[in-house]
C-alpha cells in the first residue's frame, strides 16, 4: 500500500502556499490584530477564487467534493502564515455538516432547503463558523455570516444578527473570540436526536484535527525563523547556529514535527474514508501536533534569547497564535485521556 499524498493533492497545496506566502507576510498579521474583525477580508476572496473555501462542498452544490485530505494540506499553509481568517471553520467544519443535513434520511420540515441555502454560498466566501455546546467562546463570530449552533440535541441555523455577543479577550490578539447567547426556534432547525449528535461530533472532530493540521505550519514556520536567526546572529566571531547545543535543539524540534506530520495525515485519512477508529487518529493527531508546537516554540524562544520575547519581532505573532490553538478543541493530556479510553486503557496509570 501507498502511503502518500498524489500529485494533485500536493499540487493545490503548492498553490495555496504561494498565495498565501504572497498576500499574508507578518505586516498582514499585525494587521488583523489591531482590526476589529480580525480579518484579512482580500486575502478570502482570493481564497474563495482559487477553490480552497468550497474543497469539502460537494460538487452539486458548487464545490469540488473533495475530503478532508486535501483540506488538511491547505490549511497546514494558513498555519505556516498565521493566517487568521476562519477557512477551518467555514471549509472543513460547516461545510460537511450542512451536506450532513441534506442527506440524512428524515430531516426536519425546511432543514434541506435551509442547508443547502447556506452550503451554496460557502464556496463564494460566505462565512460560517460553529457554536459547540462545550466551547465557551466562538472565534470570529462577530464577522461570521452564518452561526451553525447546537444546544438541547438540536442543531440550528443562528442569524448573527440575532445573538448577543460578548466579546472576550484572546493571547493572539487576531483571533476575535465572543461569548454567543442565542434562542432556539422551530424555523431553524436542521436536525436533532441521534442525527444532531453524530453531526456535531464529526464536526468537532473535524475541527480537532484541522487545528492539528494549522499547527504543524505554524511550526514549521517558527522553526524557519529560528534556522534563520541562528545563522545570522553571531558570537565569538561564529554563528551561533555552529554550536553543538543549538544544533541538538533545533534536531530535536525537526524531529517533533516530523513525528506529528504522519499523524495528521493518517486521520485526515481515517475520517474522509469512514474508518470506525478515526476519532482516536484525530486525538492521537492533535495531542502530538499540539505538544510538537509547543516544544517548537520553547526552542525558538530558547535560541533567540531576549530579542524572541518583543512584541516588535515577529516570532511572537506565530507563537501566540500556537498557544492558542494548542488548547483548542482539547489540549495535548484531554486527547491522550480520549486515545487511552479508545483503547480501554487506564489513563491514570
Amino acid at each position: 500500500m501507498r502511503f502518500a499524498f498524489e500529485d494533485e493533492q500536493l499540487e493545490l497545496a503548492d498553490a495555496v502556499r504561494d498565495l498565501l506566502i504572497r498576500e499574508v507576510p507578518a505586516s498582514r498579521v499585525r494587521e488583523a490584530w489591531d482590526s476589529d474583525d480580525g480579518r484579512l477580508h482580500d486575502v478570502w476572496a482570493k481564497l474563495a477564487d482559487m477553490g480552497v473555501l468550497g474543497l469539502m462542498v460537494p460538487e452539486a452544490h458548487g464545490g469540488f467534493g473533495l475530503s478532508e485530505e486535501e483540506l488538511v494540506l491547505a490549511l497546514t499553509e494558513c498555519g505556516r502564515v498565521a493566517l487568521p481568517d476562519p477557512v477551518l471553520s467555514s471549509a472543513m467544519v460547516v461545510a460537511p455538516m450542512l451536506a450532513e443535513v441534506i442527506g440524512q434520511e428524515h430531516p426536519p420540515e425546511g432543514a434541506v432547503e435551509l442547508a443547502t441555502t447556506w452550503l451554496e454560498r460557502l464556496p463564494g466566501g460566505a462565512t460560517a463558523v460553529p457554536a459547540f455546546p462545550a466551547a465557551k467562546t466562538v472565534a470570529f463570530a462577530n464577522s461570521a455570516d452564518v452561526i451553525i449552533g447546537y444546544a438541547d440535541g438540536e442543531l440550528h441555523v443562528v442569524d448573527p444578527s440575532s445573538v448577543r455577543l460578548s466579546p472576550e479577550r484572546s493571547v493572539d490578539g487576531a483571533r476575535k473570540l465572543s461569548r454567543v447567547e442565542w434562542q432556539t426556534h422551530p424555523d431553524t432547525l436542521l436536525a436533532d436526536g441521534d442525527a444532531a449528535r453524530a453531526m456535531i461530533r464529526n464536526a468537532w472532530n473535524r475541527a480537532a484535527l484541522g487545528t492539528a493540521a494549522q499547527l504543524l505550519g505554524l511550526g514549521e514556520t517558527m522553526l524557519d525563523m529560528t534556522v534563520g536567526y541562528v545563522s545570522e546572529r553571531k558570537q565569538f566571531g561564529v554563528p551561533v547556529g555552529s554550536f553543538q547545543a543549538v544544533k541538538h535543539h533545533l534536531a530535536d524540534a525537526r524531529l517533533q514535527l516530523s513525528f506529528a506530520a504522519p499523524m495528521v495525515h493518517r486521520a485526515a485519512h481515517s475520517l474522509a474514508n469512514g474508518d470506525p477508529d478515526a476519532h482516536r487518529h484525530v486525538s492521537m493527531a492533535k495531542a502530538m501536533a499540539s505538544e510538537a508546537v509547543m516544544f517548537v516554540g520553547e526552542q525558538a524562544l530558547q535560541c533567540h534569547g531576549a530579542i524572541g520575547y518583543t512584541t516588535e519581532y515577529d516570532l511572537h505573532l506565530y507563537l501566540k497564535r500556537s498557544w492558542a490553538l494548542a488548547s483548542r478543541f482539547g489540549d495535548a493530556r484531554w486527547h491522550r485521556r480520549r486515545v487511552a479510553a479508545a483503547l480501554g486503557l487506564d489513563p491514570l496509570t
